[in-house]
């Protein structure tokens, strides 16, 4: 395990610790072509003084020498071609496999993140740090480690060459050299803050685009596309301006930079021409210089990028580790064992739970379930009902007090096993951009047709996915925005009675349908909840009259406690909802109850 204590960068180069004897081959490409490009200048150095030397105005150049100085000319360049593909290909390989692993490390990890996390971050945020900044780190692998070994061989090399090939014109270079380096570096560190602001500008950009996506039917449902657009065209503009910036920064110093090399050159040539004039330089040695000092430009402008490279990876990989080492408020203890053949007896001691220190949101809860029993949760929006059922499956840990099943302490046993014998439909259903199949056997992938069409049927919503013309291979659009809510919760419901659990848990689980469909569907769970404990926050007065518990909350605390006959002759909240909220729906539902038995075919044919 990474040691949280550790420098950024270190960290990031430990996921490249696994393939290492691919990092020796890439050095060892980068060694080879730094050796065929060192040796470019000499053999083009012999090829100038021995093929092409003229004396007083007569050629005496040996040719056949010339022609095997040509082809080792011709051979050095193919060589230094090689080994740059090497250098390049394998660098490439291990910056992106650095890259996909990263990417995993912060997927796998955000999944096993609790609710508590997931409240508090923006996806924008979250999709740039996976994207944008892992290819800051992707790029500090390639071209920041990898590179800055080929440009430290070559930069010493060619300053050690330069001085054995004529010391004066080395001193000569050498003072346009700390000029150019200083202003590549300056460039750069002036760069690295706007292009930490571009980072932020690109989170906060995505986190205003997948805001609107998701948000649009409220977007046009009050007209607010003018608002949106503003919005995101303030948050665009503030990108391009910095983009921008970097842009302007670059196009002033690159030719200041070539203009400062090219006058380092003019002056070499100068002296070297006047060396040769006085009999102390040959042509070849004034062309080697010449070809060395045009290889060092490569070296000393990319100091300036490799430091660039540097600073971006530790900002990139800090806003990386502050999703890798987030820690999950519900953790499994490492003793933790398996929940089996859970019979379903649920118990809420004394259950306190707060988001944080100052905010408490359920004090004092105590909840018998037994197997088989119905559990219906009402209360004031804000009361926690939402919150109670929550703390079953470990989305939050209790902050006080124990929730036990079976008798043991959930907090005991493996968080998947533990959430394999609790169903859940929430109040925010959510489909998969897949088929329907797909979305109703997400948590049993290996379900056969059959149990997919059984499950389909019991949630009322078979026939009319038979009804499509794809029928099950129907592709739902992303959200489930191709269906209504109430087939949405449908497919919901058939997808969490596929998985068979012993303790079920509907969060406003037929809200959205309409009270005929709504009678048809408990029709169906009432079978289905046989033997099995379930837990319901509804407003529907089917659900409350047919359990066998209430509790009614208000402000974290149970207030009110028993069956629906018990309840309704008490003078408390619970009459206060019923004759605000559920005494409408009675007349409603013994209607649709009264027309759903006369449209049933009667046993002589017909209906009744």
């Amino acid at each position: 395990m990474r040691r949280r204590s550790a420098p950024i960068l270190v960290r990031l180069l430990s996921f490249a610790l696994p393939y290492w004897r691919t990092i020796v081959l890439a050095w060892a490409c980068v060694a080879g072509a730094s050796g065929f490009v060192l040796l470019m200048p000499r053999v083009l150095r012999w090829a100038i003084d021995t093929g092409l030397a003229i004396t007083d105005g007569v050629p005496t150049g040996d040719k056949q020498t010339l022609i095997w100085l040509g082809l080792a000319i011709v051979g050095t360049a193919v060589g230094r071609g090689v080994f740059a593909y090497g250098q390049t290909f394998w660098a490439e390989w291990i910056s992106q496999r650095v890259a996909y692993d990263i990417r995993n490390a912060i997927y796998n990890h955000l999944q096993r993140l609790s609710f508590a996390y997931h409240d508090k971050a923006q996806t924008g945020q979250i999709m740039s740090r996976a994207t944008q900044d892992v290819e800051g780190v992707r790029m500090f692998i390639s071209m920041g480690v990898l590179r800055l070994l080929y440009v430290v061989i070559l930069l010493v090399a060619v300053l050690v060459l330069m001085v054995t090939t004529n010391w004066k014109l080395a001193l000569i270079a050498w003072v346009f050299l700390p000029i150019v380096a200083a202003r590549s570096i300056q460039m750069t560190m002036s760069l690295r803050p706007i292009w930490l602001e571009v980072q932020e500008l690109q989170g906060r950009l995505g986190t205003v685009l997948q805001e609107n996506l998701s948000g649009m039917r409220v977007v046009k449902a009050f007209a607010r596309e003018q608002y949106e657009s503003v919005k995101f065209a303030k948050e665009a503009k503030e990108l391009f301006e910095r983009s921008y910036a970097t842009n302007r920064i670059q196009a002033f110093n690159t030719p200041l930079l070539t203009g400062i090399w090219m006058l380092s050159m003019v002056t070499v040539a100068w002296f070297g021409a006047h060396e040769i004039n006085g009999g102390s330089l040959t042509e070849g040695e004034l062309g080697e210089f010449m070809l060395q000092l045009t290889l060092l430009q490569l070296p000393v402008r990319s100091l300036g990028w490799i430091v660039m490279l540097f600073a971006r990876a530790q900002s990139s990989g800090q806003r990386i580790y502050d999703i890798l080492d987030a820690e999950s408020a519900v953790k499994e203890k490492p003793d933790a064992v398996e929940l089996r053949d859970a019979t379903g007896r649920v118990r809420f001691e004394n259950v306190a739970f707060a988001y944080d220190a100052v905010s408490p949101v359920l004090r004092g809860i105590d909840i018998d379930a037994k197997p088989g029993e119905v559990i219906a949760l009402l209360g004031p929006t804000g009361s926690g009902k939402t919150t109670v059922v929550n703390l079953m499956p470990r989305f939050y840990d209790v902050t006080g007090g124990q929730i036990t099943i079976d008798g043991t302490d959930i907090r005991d046993v493996t968080i998947a096993s533990l959430r394999r014998s609790i169903g859940i439909v929430q109040q925010d259903v959510f489909l998969f951009s897949a088929t329907i199949r797909e979305n109703i056997a997400y948590g049993a992938v290996d379900s056969s047709q059959e149990e997919v069409e059984r499950v389909a049927k019991a949630a009322r919503i078979h026939d009319f996915i038979m009804s499509l013309p794809e029928g099950y291979d129907t592709w739902v659009g992303e959200r489930g925005v191709t269906l209504s809510g109430g087939q949405r919760q449908r497919v919901a419901i058939a997808r969490t009675l596929l998985l068979d659990p012993r303790i079920l848990i509907f969060d406003d689980s037929t809200s959205s349908v309409d009270t005929e469909t709504e009678y048809l569907i408990q029709q169906a769970l009432a079978e289905l909840m046989t033997g099995r404990t379930t837990f319901v926050i509804a407003q529907r007065l089917r659900t409350v009259r047919a359990a066998d518990q209430i509790l009614v909350l208000q402000e974290g605390h149970i207030v009110q406690r028993g069956r629906h006959e018990e309840l309704i002759e008490q003078d408390g909240l619970y009459r206060q909802i019923y004759d605000l909220e559920l005494r409408d729906q009675e007349e409603a539902f013994e209607q649709a109850q009264h027309e759903a038995l006369e449209a049933m075919p009667s046993p002589a044919g017909g209906t009744r």
